[in-house]
């Protein structure tokens, strides 16, 4: 059957979810988060692409450009079902993505790639930087409520505004491990890339405030009976007393009280804290993935 690959339209995010859930059963993203991704979100250059047999979708790929340098573009996972494979959709995908990205002027590329995948990735000039940790708990049965110690409340991030919560949350990604540095103080851009991202759930995300000032905080995306921990951390200031955990296992908590019963996170495997959080709350690793790093023109030319 014929392969075509094409732009991706809004339309195309519940078959883009059904691929996902065979290619990566543990990325929590919604219809409407993928939507969202779609239509481009803000985001500077993005593109995205679906491969197509008959009616059916059986690859995606999105790229843009990143946030925080302007000649580094970003593409994301590649899907390409299991029946398809080893016929050339993913380097078609992959052609197209670095079609567009060569057209806002990048000349460095980061991808993220299975471990399966690695040799291929080398194939096509990408050299493995950075392993990322896919873990999962199952919530059943549903882990209790924590008590909260003395001078420290979990609120659910819904009580909070945009503006109180950003800085905060700049001071807590400000040292968080990557090859491209995350964009979070730009107030707009943040807003559209965290806040306002439809996948949230602000009744299950929880906020750990310590005498009145954010300290901490774990937020959640949610489809269906799955969560995603999106973004764990402590503000530098208040590391080291726990604040982490506490909010995350009230999270947990409050996922599976909602109907939740399945939890995954992912964390950069030199992020020791994380992992020991993750860890004690009962996450079991149930997949890997690596950031890998490309000049355009080697990708271009493989």
């Amino acid at each position: 059957m014929a392969v075509t690959v094409r732009p991706a339209v809004p339309d195309d995010a519940p078959a883009v979810v059904a691929l996902r859930a065979v290619v990566y059963p543990y990325l929590v993203r919604g219809a409407a988060a993928t939507r969202r991704v779609i239509a481009g979100s803000g985001r500077v250059g993005h593109a995205a692409y679906v491969a197509e047999a008959g009616d059916r979708a059986i690859g995606w790929m999105s790229a843009c450009r990143s946030g925080s340098d302007a000649a580094v573009g970003e593409i994301s996972l590649l899907h390409v079902h299991p029946d398809h494979r080893r016929r050339g959709v993913g380097s078609a995908l992959l052609d197209a993505a670095v079609a567009h990205l060569r057209t806002l002027g990048v000349d460095r590329l980061r991808a993220w790639v299975q471990a399966g995948s690695l040799d291929y990735a080398r194939r096509r000039g990408f050299r493995p930087s950075r392993q990322v940790r896919y873990s999962g708990l199952p919530l059943r049965p549903p882990p209790a409520q924590p008590t909260s110690p003395p001078g420290v409340r979990l609120e659910p991030l819904a009580g909070f505004e945009p503006g109180e919560f950003h800085a905060a949350y700049v001071a807590a990604a400000s040292d968080e491990p990557g090859d491209v540095p995350a964009d979070t103080t730009d107030f707009d851009r943040w807003r559209a890339d965290v806040w306002d991202d439809p996948g949230l759930d602000p009744t299950v995300s929880v906020v750990a405030v310590v005498h009145g000032a954010v300290a901490s905080f774990t937020l959640v995306q949610v489809d269906g009976e799955r969560m995603w921990s999106d973004m764990t951390a402590t503000v530098p200031a208040y590391r080291g007393r726990g604040l982490a955990l506490l909010a995350k296992r009230a999270a947990l908590s409050r996922a599976a009280e909602s109907g939740i019963t399945m939890a995954y996170t992912a964390n950069d495997e030199s992020n020791a804290p994380m992992l020991a959080v993750n860890t004690r709350l009962g996450y079991r690793p149930v997949g890997a993935q690596w950031s890998c790093l490309a000049e355009l023109i080697s990708v271009a030319q493989a």
